[in-house]
């Protein structure tokens, strides 16, 4: 692989990582309802299952999704329902009483939701446009999920950190339950994105 093409593509994991989507509203969300600590396992999550469907994506099972007209239907109708769920979901949480403690997303769910995450499949898409010709595809995937899930973790880093950050704001129910809101409101307007 020659240099330029990799260094372009370090910046296009970075940019596409750092940006607002799906994956981080819910990790600025999850930073506020319950700190670092305890929202690692949620982006560990995003970071392992992104990456690994980028490998698949990119190494070539994606043209089956991506050239099945019903699949990708299929996808689209899900990842919107999941969407408005986890939309909701983040909405109407409100603060853990005493003795209880908030439940994040876990690092399964994160995985699992990179399937139907649409800026997930958009990233996967545009990566697709950086494979070289002259290099097996599979080596090229494995460095794409692994470029992401390394330059992808600090990025998601500051968006968990930022919602953590946001609990010092936070203190009442009032604006924990406004800032809830308006995060799952964000998480909506993504909802075009598959559409």
């Amino acid at each position: 692989m020659r240099l330029e093409p990799i260094l372009a593509y370090f910046v296009f994991s970075i940019v596409t990582s750092i940006t607002p989507g799906p994956n981080n509203v819910m990790l600025t969300a999850t930073g506020a309802n319950v700190g670092i600590r305890r929202g690692i396992p949620h982006m560990l999550g995003i970071c392992f299952g992104f990456g690994l469907m980028l490998f698949l994506v990119t190494a070539g099972i994606g043209t089956a999704f991506i050239e099945n007209a019903s699949l990708m239907l299929g996808l689209k109708v899900v990842g919107i329902a999941v969407l408005v769920w986890l939309a909701w979901r983040i909405a109407t949480a409100g603060r853990a009483k005493a003795g209880e403690r908030e439940r994040p997303i876990g690092f399964f769910a994160a995985v699992a939701f990179q399937w139907v995450n649409p800026k997930a499949w958009l990233i996967a898409a545009g990566s697709m446009s950086y494979l070289q010709p002259d290099i097996a595809p599979v080596w090229q995937a494995a460095f794409f999920g692994l470029t992401f899930a390394v330059l992808g973790t600090p990025c998601m880093l500051l968006w968990l950190a930022f919602g953590a950050a946001m609990q010092y704001v936070l203190r009442t129910d009032r604006a924990l339950r406004a800032f809830n809101i308006a995060m799952g409101l964000l998480l909506v307007a993504t909802v075009p994105l598959l559409i």
